[in-house]
């Protein structure tokens, strides 16, 4: 009967984990750049304000991540995102095909909720991941970072409702 893989290859969960966490880290710092733009070209001060507080916290999810790092005892690395590199493009995309049309606004709140989506998707893959690794420590930080992300997604589903898509239906 074959051995039971513990997952501690280098090619097994642990090296995945860490593979994912490259990424994430790449994903948040690319992000982290790009906010600033889609608050100053935000139309509406409550669109803005959105886009800087996730600025705020995502400076904060970058920090975590590092701790992680520093707890497995490497080094705080991205590795190039296609995905999120695709994602950011569609947003800059947006940027300027709407500039100063009444749909700005609109388009900024879809292509920031397709942001956290990915990002809700890669932080609970890499939570389920932790948990089968045991890795108490690094399951508290991702965690954290999934609920702001869970709620940075709402609050731009409620600002999108309530105001940009309201705003470009009306120029229609």
């Amino acid at each position: 009967m074959p051995k039971k893989s513990s997952g501690a290859s280098s090619n097994g969960l642990e090296t995945l984990f860490e593979d994912g966490l490259k990424d994430i880290y790449y994903a948040e710092k690319k992000i982290l750049k790009t906010l600033p733009r889609m608050a100053k070209a935000s139309q509406s001060a409550e669109v803005s304000a959105a886009f800087e507080k996730h600025r705020v916290e995502t400076e904060g999810q970058v920090q975590r991540l590092e701790q992680i790092f520093e707890q497995m005892g490497k080094a705080a690395r991205g590795k190039t995102c296609p995905a999120i590199d695709g994602i950011l493009e569609e947003g800059a995309e947006i940027l300027e095909e709407y500039k100063g049309a009444p749909a700005l606004d609109a388009g900024l709140v879809g292509a920031a909720q397709a942001v956290e989506h990915y990002e809700i998707a890669r932080y609970g893959t890499l939570i389920a991941w932790a948990e089968q690794l045991g890795m108490t420590d690094a399951l508290h930080l991702l965690r954290e970072t999934l609920q702001e992300e869970a709620a940075t997604d709402k609050a731009l589903s409620a600002l999108g409702e309530s105001d940009a898509n309201e705003r470009a239906l009306q120029a229609a």
